[in-house]
């Protein structure tokens, strides 16, 4: 249990609709509620751009707030105190006045492959050619395009229950979701194989939780430390340290892969062609209180080797539309 200030107050947490959003919200809500229980947290929910827009693929939209905006304007406009994201979620830049306040402990921060029932017997890389893949993310699209161009990709959109439908009801063959997702909703026994990192590097900050509040709000920031994982959040800046070096939002082909061992932490980075021909990969190392270095420092490892101008013609396609 932790104290906070004399006097007893209301905290408001922001939150989207989606039922994964929820099941991650609820479960910041009861954990700040254990640490101050003299404290009222209530939850307040609302609609993002992201969710509102369900017939286009991410990358068209062009917004790299696109699940976040709407959150960050409740707590400038001082109607919500804090904000739960799924961190993978949350640009890299944030608005001024806001801060990444906690990062939770991570969840498998892997990919899954998800499959109709008449390829139970199958894994990724024994699934017949011209199989129909969905995926909505870029970065998964051009690796597994990298590693099995004889399948075929289609994009998927809606939360997690409109996409198992639509691959049950055969509109594709398999679908790849997060591994945390999955846990998180209760619907593990869905993983049908957990993708190797060397087939897909995972999305920055996947599987953990980013809190966003206000710059300077020290009641707030003192109320999230007990939530704050060390590990998890070192992994994290230096993953998120890379993606802003090389300027790309959530829809662009750049995976990440972190560990920390006896406090060494060693970061892979991915860049990817969105055709799947042309992938540059590396791996930096460092002690981890230099995690921003370490994610700056692969940055410019993978500039060196033609990342930037595989952004570059990515950007422009997706421009182009």
């Amino acid at each position: 249990m932790s104290t906070v200030s004399a006097q007893p107050r209301t905290v408001r947490i922001g939150s989207r609709k989606s039922q994964l959003a929820l099941v991650q919200t609820y479960w910041v809500q009861e954990q700040l509620q254990k640490h101050f229980p003299d404290c009222t947290f209530e939850v307040h929910t609302m609609s993002t751009q992201g969710d509102k827009i369900l017939d286009v693929a991410l990358a068209k939209i062009g917004d790299k707030g696109l699940f976040t905006k709407e959150l960050e304007v409740g707590m400038l406009n001082k109607g919500t105190d804090l904000a739960v994201h799924s961190l993978k979620d949350l640009p890299t830049n944030l608005p001024e006045g806001l801060i990444l306040g906690c990062v939770t402990e991570r969840e498998n921060p892997a990919d899954a492959l998800v499959v109709h029932e008449k390829h139970k017997d199958k894994q990724l890389e024994t699934l017949p050619a011209g199989s129909i893949i969905g995926t909505s993310s870029l970065r998964r699209l051009a690796q597994l395009r990298y590693h099995y161009p004889h399948l075929e990709f289609k994009d998927i959109r809606g939360n997690l229950n409109t996409r198992l439908a639509k691959l049950d009801e055969g509109g594709y063959d398999a679908i790849i979701l997060a591994v945390a997702g999955l846990q998180r909703l209760g619907m593990a026994d869905r993983i049908h194989q957990v993708i190797p990192a060397e087939i897909s590097l995972h999305a920055v900050g996947q599987g953990a939780l980013g809190i966003e509040c206000r710059l300077g709000d020290n009641e707030i920031l003192q109320i999230l430390k007990p939530l704050e994982h060390l590990e998890t959040a070192h992994r994290c800046y230096a993953e998120r340290s890379f993606l802003r070096s090389l300027e790309g939002g959530c829809q662009v082909p750049i995976g990440v892969n972190s560990t920390i061992e006896n406090d060494q932490l060693t970061l892979t980075g991915m860049v990817a062609s969105l055709d799947g021909k042309l992938l540059v990969k590396d791996i930096v190392s460092g002690h981890r209180e230099s995690a921003e270095q370490i994610g700056i420092e692969l940055a410019n490892k993978l500039r060196n080797q033609g990342a930037q101008d595989i952004l570059d013609k990515i950007f422009a396609e997706i421009q182009r539309g």
